[in-house]
């Protein structure tokens, strides 16, 4: 499976949606899709499942709003 794909099924465990997959582009905290608390379980969820280490202080609402910027921005830090 690729690596975007992968990503985008742990979002939709997290935010227990699949309109993640459905709509990448979609805005995950406007939408409701994601929380504070949601936010570090996807943080914990990406580092079990691909070693990616994702401070929170690194985590940027702005930069992490859509499942699409999630994806690029764990291909940078793989």
């Amino acid at each position: 499976m690729e690596f975007k794909q992968e990503v985008l099924d742990v979002l939709a465990e997290v935010c227990q949606e699949d309109a993640v997959k459905e709509n990448p582009d979609i805005e995950i905290f406007e939408e409701g899709l994601l929380d504070s608390f949601g936010t570090v379980e996807l943080l914990v969820a990406v580092e079990n499942r691909f070693g990616i280490t994702v401070p929170i202080t690194e985590f940027d609402r702005d930069e992490w709003n859509t499942p699409n910027n999630i994806v690029n921005k764990l291909t940078e830090l793989k």
